[in-house]
């Protein structure tokens, strides 16, 4: 089992020296890949709040790190025209060397979708389209589609993109699952949804095998990963978008390990959602990674 790590979200601002010092010390203590939340905006009691561009900042970690898997957590499809994300995510894997995970969804804050211009309504019906163009282009190089919401013609990608780039899909919605089966390569869910337990999760891995079941393929050809909520010491709550309420996980670095260890069998890459989220945290979670990658 692998293990990652998502940087700062909303917690407070951080400088992008403070992001670079995060994303380089996670590669060195070890962790296997590096993960941000892609947001516009959220309304919080103190006021909004809002990370820098995902997407930028992606392609800036890639740049100063060799090593790790990065990605999105995920991508709302409803921000970015298909065509146009379907470009981002290739020139970032290009800066990467190959190590992008291609993570999309169709998002849920209604707000940001307003705030920033994109339309909130048909949410699952506009990412079928964009999904499909934003496929085609990664594995062809073209698309050429004339929906109901997304109108492409003859596009093409130049320079093309890694063909075998994999696509993450952030969602157990039956639905989106039906919808994306075909063409996932990752799949993924967030804490909340599943108890921040091994107990929670195994319900939904199994409906996403039997998605992917039901198009003529194996499950073994899914990487399945979570994101999961672990507390240090002197953690006081990790600010988040979204309000959830799921226990953490916390102890000694002997008890994170064991209780992260216990998601073996049913996950194959986990993500840590760290509170605090700093470079102390990061170091202090070394022998955690250690003994993870011990089994």
């Amino acid at each position: 089992m692998q293990i990652g790590i998502q940087l700062p979200e909303i917690e407070r601002v951080v400088p992008w020296n403070e992001y670079r010092e995060m994303a380089v010390l996670a590669e060195d203590v070890g962790f296997d890949s590096l993960w941000l939340g892609d947001h516009l905006l959220y309304d919080k009691p103190e006021g909004p709040k809002g990370p820098w561009e995902c997407w930028t900042l992606l392609a800036a970690v890639a740049a100063v790190t060799e090593r790790v898997l990065l990605g999105p957590l995920v991508s709302p499809t409803g921000f970015r025209k298909p065509a146009l994300l379907a470009k981002m995510a290739g020139t970032v894997d290009e800066i990467a060397n190959g190590r992008l995970i291609l993570g999309l969804g169709s998002g849920w804050n209604q707000r940001e979708f307003e705030a920033f211009g994109a339309p909130f309504d048909k949410r699952v019906s506009r990412f079928e389209e964009a999904f499909t163009i934003i496929t085609s282009l990664i594995r062809t190089g073209r698309a050429d589609f004339h929906g109901q919401y997304h109108d492409v013609t003859d596009s093409v990608l130049v320079p093309p993109a890694r063909s075998d780039m994999p696509i993450m899909i952030g969602s157990t919605g039956p639905r989106m699952l039906g919808i994306t089966a075909r063409e996932m390569d990752w799949w993924n869910e967030w804490w909340n949804r599943f108890d921040n337990s091994p107990e929670g999760v195994r319900p939904l891995t199994e409906r996403v095998d039997a998605a992917v079941r039901a198009v003529g393929r194996s499950p073994d050809e899914i990487v399945k990963s979570a994101a999961v909520m672990v507390q240090l010491e002197d953690g006081t709550g990790r600010q988040m978008g979204a309000v959830v309420s799921a226990p953490p996980i916390d102890g000694s670095a002997r008890e994170i390990a064991d209780r992260l260890l216990a998601f073996d069998g049913l996950i194959h890459h986990l993500q840590l959602v760290v509170d605090p989220i700093t470079t102390e945290s990061i170091e202090k979670l070394a022998p955690v990674v250690e003994m993870v990658h011990a089994g």
